[in-house]
């Protein structure tokens, strides 16, 4: 179902026009027609290809709609086979109903998203019944700024550049940055916003955290992002992509406590256990090893997340390869063991 009240609107107004057989509509003119209704509801237009993915997506479950695409006068319109069909008199199923009802209850988990209000007025329009919860997502009430899940949302799904206002860590100074929003993504209990810069279209993260506001430029063209956006966290750990990263081989050893918990949640997709015994023996040969436990290979860019999460096994793990990451890690151990012994009297 549309996923924000914008996307009702607009399925309501193509609903409309496809049902229509006194005109002769084309994408182009369906753009433009909901594009007019919705500035005059005061909502945000949006592309010709954000209306196409639309009428795509009425094709398909649950809607199932008949479209037939044909030629008039050198167009090529669009409409509904049969003329008396409408998404919004579609009888829904028990079991459609009870699905819809736990997508809808599962989407009003997240807070912040102070636009979503209409959730359960379209739960109510729809009768569907309130049921317990049956999914529950790990939450942080305290995150700052998950006020603007909504609106970052919303933006997203409208296709608006934004002038983004943020800062870092150690800089509390406010910079700007002209962004087209991609992706809302979770990681660690913290929200992060994804998309490309305007001026070079690399590909930054902002953790939502550190986003002070923004302001949506409808003066400016969005770039779509020409694949799959989830395709850009195949080849780390986390939500950073350091700039230069390159895919390494990194190879660690784990102890045998560590070894389950790693198997059964690997840290990376492309997590692999080394089994052949003579790549096994040249490892053990090369580097000062426990007899137990067992060697692990990752094909990945290493970020700050990686690391992270290689420490977080504490002495359960150790990283033999490449020599840069294991020298790396040795000298923060070094360093926290000065600062711990340090404070002894």
């Amino acid at each position: 179902m549309p996923s924000n009240k914008n996307a009702v609107s607009r399925y309501k107004f193509i609903d409309e026009l496809l049902s229509d057989r006194h005109h002769y509509y084309d994408i182009h003119d369906i753009t433009e027609r909901c594009n007019k209704s919705l500035i005059e509801m005061g909502q945000p237009t949006v592309s010709q290809r954000c209306i196409e993915m639309d009428i795509n997506y009425l094709e398909y479950a649950p809607f199932f709609a008949d479209i037939e695409r044909f030629r008039y006068e050198g167009k090529r319109c669009i409409r509904y086979s049969v003329p008396s069909f409408s998404i919004f008199t579609k009888e829904l199923s028990s079991d459609e109903k009870n699905l819809l009802c736990e997508v809808l209850n599962t989407l009003g988990q997240f807070e912040g998203l102070v636009n979503f209000d209409w959730l359960n007025r379209f739960k109510m329009g729809l009768g569907l019944n309130e049921q317990k919860k049956i999914i529950s997502f790990s939450n942080n009430p305290y995150l700052k700024n998950s006020n603007l899940l909504g609106a970052l949302f919303e933006v997203i799904s409208n296709e608006n550049v934004i002038l983004l206002k943020y800062h870092t860590f150690t800089n509390s100074r406010i910079k700007e940055i002209l962004f087209h929003p991609y992706l809302l993504k979770q990681y660690n209990n913290r929200w992060f916003l994804l998309g490309a810069a305007d001026n070079d279209k690399e590909i930054l993260t902002f953790a939502l955290d550190r986003i002070d506001g923004f302001e949506i430029k409808p003066q400016l063209n969005y770039y779509e992002f020409p694949t799959d956006v989830e395709e850009q966290f195949e080849d780390i750990v986390g939500v950073t992509f350091p700039k230069k990263g390159k895919i390494e081989t990194i190879v660690f050893w784990a102890s045998e406590n560590s070894y389950n918990y790693i198997q059964t949640k690997p840290i990376h997709g492309s997590q692999k256990i080394i089994n052949n015994k003579e790549e096994e023996i040249n490892y053990r040969e090369k580097y000062t090893l426990p007899e137990e436990g067992h060697l692990i290979k990752l094909k990945c860019i290493v970020n700050y997340e990686l690391k992270r999460e290689l420490m977080s096994y504490f002495d359960e793990v150790i990283v033999l390869e490449p020599e840069i990451l294991r020298n790396e890690l040795s000298a923060t151990i070094k360093r926290m063991n000065e600062k711990y012994f340090s404070m002894r009297k």
